[in-house]
Parts: structure tokens; sequence; C-alpha cells
């Protein structure tokens, strides 16, 4: 994992921060939320990644030697520069669970801490989960696309710098099965995989001697790149001569990968090539400009493809690039707080609070989650944030809290957890949410709701700072 220190930040968290330690602030509490105002990619849902990652940075979250100097060259003063050097994050974070499934206009995550401890973190909490959860989100829909069908995320040479290698984790989050990224590979213990490049193949003087040096240096996982110079009438002839030529030596090839023209038709021409030479266990993969529909049309149609490499449209989370995730500050100097704005749907909710998840009788989801006061734990009705004429009666579902405490004084109170674990929890939870929210073209609407409480004290606290206005 990338050696995050404390001026991983912009700039104005730490010349705030000066602020408040010149006014005797730095002791008070304040909470910040974290949260997104709508879906990635128009669809119904996202997958909450990057926690794991989030939680040991926060722990060694420091201002070491080199940052001291830097800032000193900026003209920070000494006695805050003396503050910096005993820097260390103190507070409580409670989170979602990374892998779940999360939605829009609701904590995912809150800070609870001195503010500037809670004030520095915003920028790296922002940089790690907005990004992890965006591409997170665009791997599982790939995954809905595939069915059962392998994923593997080649997108390392298309990434935004160095967020190819978080890409990689956030990709397993959302269903992905293996990286071509070596790194990330080794550090998250993904299952790494790649075949050649069309160069390996150009580099020899005709394409089957290429084909048979890489099986035999690479038996047991020899996949043949079949499209450099004619995938039918070369690529998938000579793949099959060497295919024979290892049955021989009592091996197997794994696959042949196709990484242009139509795939959809090239595979299964390919597929009816191989199986009529008696290679029928050798896979079909393929890859070039793959995104999840591009995957639903190739298996709608009938393409006999057996994995899908996917790389630019997956690591910069084609089209939307971005996920819209914003830290707010919700209490200061022992009050609620909140951002006002002419939009009401921009005015973020005040105060401590909970999510709790709505649930049919059978755990699947029911579609909806009412945010609350942290100390309610007696509710029965939840209102539309924006339209108060609409509620909805709760006592028919199951009400499942959902931000734990995960760190407290800037330990971690949980365990860290596999990668694969985490994947797998996204999974299951993902088939608790009925179709309707999963469809690509106009999903269901998942319902936030408020309770009263965390309704009415929004209100006065709205109606308080018109007043101061007029």
């Amino acid at each position: 994992m990338f050696d995050y220190t404390a001026t991983y930040t912009d700039q104005y968290q730490i010349t705030m921060s000066q602020v408040y330690f010149h006014k005797g602030l730095k002791d008070e509490t304040a909470i910040f939320d974290y949260f997104f105002r709508s879906n990635p990619f128009k669809g119904g849902y996202a997958i909450f990644a990057g926690l794991e990652d989030f939680l040991k940075s926060v722990e060694k979250f420091c201002f070491n030697e080199k940052d001291l100097d830097y800032l000193q060259s900026q003209g920070m003063d000494q006695q805050f520069l003396g503050y910096l050097e005993n820097f260390r994050f103190r507070g409580k974070i409670y989170a979602s669970i990374e892998g779940d499934l999360v939605f829009p206009n609701r904590p995912i995550i809150s800070v609870e801490a001195p503010i500037i401890e809670a004030q520095l973190l915003e920028t790296l909490l922002l940089n790690i989960l907005n990004y992890q959860t965006l591409i997170a989100t665009k791997a599982s829909r790939m995954r809905l696309s595939a069915g059962s069908g392998k994923l593997l995320d080649f997108g390392l040479r298309r990434a935004p710098g160095a967020g190819g290698y978080s890409a990689a984790r956030a990709a397993v989050v959302g269903g992905f099965n293996a990286t071509s990224n070596v790194r990330a590979g080794r550090d998250y213990d993904i299952p790494i995989s790649g075949t050649m490049a069309h160069s390996f193949v150009q580099r020899y003087d005709d394409e089957i001697s290429s084909f048979r040096d890489f099986a035999e240096v690479r038996p047991h996982d020899c996949v043949l790149l079949v499209d450099t110079y004619n995938t039918l009438k070369s690529g998938v002839p000579n793949a099959i001569k060497v295919g024979k030529e290892m049955e021989k030596r009592g091996e197997k090839l794994k696959g042949i990968r196709l990484d242009s023209g139509d795939l959809g038709w090239l595979a299964r021409k390919s597929r009816k090539m191989l199986d009529d030479a008696g290679l029928n266990y050798v896979k079909i993969a393929a890859s070039n400009q793959l995104d999840e529909y591009v995957i639903k049309s190739l298996l709608d149609q009938g393409a006999p493809i057996d994995l899908f490499g996917v790389g630019t449209s997956l690591v910069t989370g084609r089209p939307d690039a971005a996920l819209d995730g914003v830290y707010k500050l919700s209490y200061a100097n022992h009050e609620p707080r909140l951002k006002l704005s002419e939009n009401i749907k921009k005015i973020n909710l005040p105060g401590k609070k909970q999510v709790y998840r709505l649930l049919n009788e059978d755990e699947s989801f029911y579609g909806g989650e009412v945010v609350t006061m942290a100390d309610e734990t007696d509710f029965d009705i939840m209102i539309h944030p924006t339209e108060p004429d609409k509620s909805l009666e709760l006592g028919a579902f199951k009400k499942v809290p959902l931000l734990e405490k995960v760190m407290e004084n800037g330990k971690r109170l949980t365990e860290p957890r596999e990668l694969t674990e985490i994947g797998d929890y996204s999974q299951k939870q993902l088939l608790k949410l009925p179709l309707e929210f999963k469809r690509f073209e106009y999903p269901h609407i998942y319902k936030i709701g408020l309770s009263k409480k965390l309704k009415t004290k929004r209100d006065q606290l709205v109606e308080m700072h018109k007043s101061k206005l007029k």
C-alpha cells in the first residue's frame, strides 16, 4: 500500500488547522460525515471500497521530518510546527462495512475527533474512498454482466498514475477474479494473470515459433494471443497445432486471447475450430475496450467467451471518472452544524447520526434506509428528506444499524479483513438487492429517509440561519 504522510493533503487543510491551533480550538470535538450525492453511472447502488486502506493509513498518519522542513519553508510558524511534529489521529471513526452497498445522501463514514485531527483527514479520506468506491461499483456492474465468467483487471497502463494500484484492489471488491498488476498482486494477495503482447509474436519470423517457445517455457499457464496477423487463418490454427503438440507432452493449452475485430463472431468461429480439433477444454479470453455494456452484448449474442480482460473503462471509471463524495461538518462547539444552501438537497444533515437499513422478512433489501440521530432507538416512520408529505411506516421491516465504530483513540477496533472476504461479502449483499435496483437503465430509486427527530433538528437549524440573514 502507498505510504501516505500528512502532507498528502490540500494546502487549505493545513492553513485552517493553523488558525484553529492559534485560536485555542485544537481540542474542540468535531464530527464530519462522508457521503455522496448521486449514484455513479446512473445506476441504482454503489459498492463501498477503500476502508481497509484508509484505516491503515490513518494509524500511521503523521508529519515526518521532510514534511516539517517543507512546511517551514512555506512560512508555517514554529509553534504550529511543534504541534504538527507530534500530530497523530486520536479520534473515533464510525463506518459502514467495506464491500457493502451504499446509497446517496446518507453517512457512509463519520469521523469524531478534535477538529484539527478530523480536518486533516479529509483529503486522504476522499482520495482513497471516492476512487475505490467508484472502481468497485464499475467492477460490480461488469460482474453482473459477466455472470460466472472470469474478469481480469488489465488497466494499469491506462490508469491515472498510481491509481491503477488501488484500482486492482477495488476491482476485487466489486467482483473481479485477478489482475495483471504484479505489485497489487504482491501487496493485496490478488491472483495475477497475463498472456503475451503482440510485440512478442512480432519478434519472431513466424507466429507458430513464438507460440511454441511460449508454451515450452510456460506449459502450465499458456494463453496464446491469436490476432497479431489473422485470427482465423493464422492465429487459431497455429494455436491448435501447439495445443496438440502440448498434449503429446502431457500438457494442456490453457487458452487463446482475442484482442481485436468482431469479438462475438470470432469467439464462435474459434470455439468451433478448437472443439473440432478436440481442444474443447481450451478457454477463450477477450479484451479490447470492454465495459459492462459490451460484455452483456457479447453474452446476449451467445459468444462463448470464458474470460474478459478489462482495462480503460474499469480504471478510469468511464464515463463518470469521479465519485462526488463529500466530507461535511455536522457537529462542532457542542452544537449540531449544517451548510445552508438554496438547494435543499445540498443541505447536509446535522449532528451525530446512525443509519438503519430496512429488510424484508426474508432478509432481502426492501430498498430503503432511514437516517436518525445517534441516540434514537425508537422510531416508526421515515420522512422524505425534501418532500415532507411523503413518508413510510416502518413497522413491517427489520431495522439494521449500519455505522459501526471501527476506530477509537486512533486505534483500530476491528481485525483487518482479507480482500477475498470483502469481495465475497459484497457479492452476497448484492444478491439481497432486488433486480430493479441493479438494472443499468432507469433503475429503481433506493429510498433514503429521515427520522422525525433528525428532520426537526435540520429544519430548526435551517430556520435559525435564515433568520440571521434577514
